[in-house]
């Protein structure tokens, strides 16, 4: 079951930072005109498109991914150069995967509705422990220190990776306003990277403040010749910190892209 419901009421207006509601001035927030990139597609990668794609994160040269689907839920290896994929855990049949991130010898994966969090030996691959959480679970990632954790809404949870305790949140704002359906998250250069459910756009967002700064517009990136009725929607976001590329992808694609971004 895909995660259309409600939350689709959002809709792409939300993206661009607009209809604003009229507020008191006193109550007005800071508005920040954010920047807005386009992009360069550097090389592409053959993926999985029975991977329906949660979370993604490119460590120690390896690509790790987590997917969704009750009963095709995994925790898995990406192989860049075939695309061809090693199981790494599986999920209950009962349990939808969503985000995930490594940290410490640690891979955390999320799920959506079931209000756990499975946490694995990276050399591994064995469960070591789990954690309850209440609300949903969306997009998963760290700053190398702590976990930082959105749930479709548009706040970010700050994470204590040890105890999986909220030490605090933020509300990401865009031009003043809450930017909801912020999904998969990537930490990239001090920033939090989030994709923005049902869209082809990437906030680029102040950790600290929750300001967006940046806007990647990512339309047109997969092309028409290889979408699908199972094609989805765009997903996953991957960061190379030794090299600086920047790899994305989506559910069902059938390609994985590193990219570069280009101001406009």
């Amino acid at each position: 079951m895909r995660k259309f419901f409600t939350l689709i009421l959002a809709g792409i207006a939300a993206v661009a930072c607009g209809n604003r509601t009229q507020r008191p001035a006193a109550a007005q927030p800071t508005i920040v005109e954010p920047r807005y990139y386009g992009y360069t597609v550097r090389q592409s990668y053959p993926h999985s498109t029975e991977s329906y794609t949660q979370g993604l994160q490119f460590v120690d040269g390896k690509l790790l991914e987590g997917t969704g689907q009750n009963g095709k839920s995994v925790l898995q290896e990406t192989d860049l150069a075939t695309g061809r994929t090693r199981i790494i855990a599986r999920l209950k049949p009962s349990e939808f995967g969503e985000g995930i991130t490594r940290l410490n010898g640690e891979i955390f994966q999320l799920t959506w509705t079931s209000n756990t969090v499975h946490v694995y030996d990276a050399a591994t691959g064995r469960e070591t422990r789990s954690a309850r959480y209440a609300g949903e679970g969306w997009g998963l990632t760290t700053d190398g220190e702590k976990l930082y954790m959105s749930n479709g809404s548009a706040t970010i949870y700050r994470i204590d990776p040890a105890t999986f305790r909220r030490e605090g949140s933020v509300t990401v704002t865009c031009k003043g306003e809450p930017l909801e359906l912020l999904n998969e998250l990537e930490w990239i250069d001090g920033k939090i990277w989030a994709n923005i459910y049902t869209t082809d756009w990437i906030a680029v967002i102040d950790p600290a403040t929750g300001v967006v700064e940046g806007l990647v517009d990512l339309r047109g990136l997969l092309p028409e010749e290889e979408r699908t009725p199972e094609t989805d929607v765009l997903n996953g976001i991957a960061w190379d910190a030794a090299t600086g590329r920047i790899f994305v992808t989506g559910k069902n694609w059938s390609r994985i892209f590193e990219i570069e971004i280009n101001e406009r």
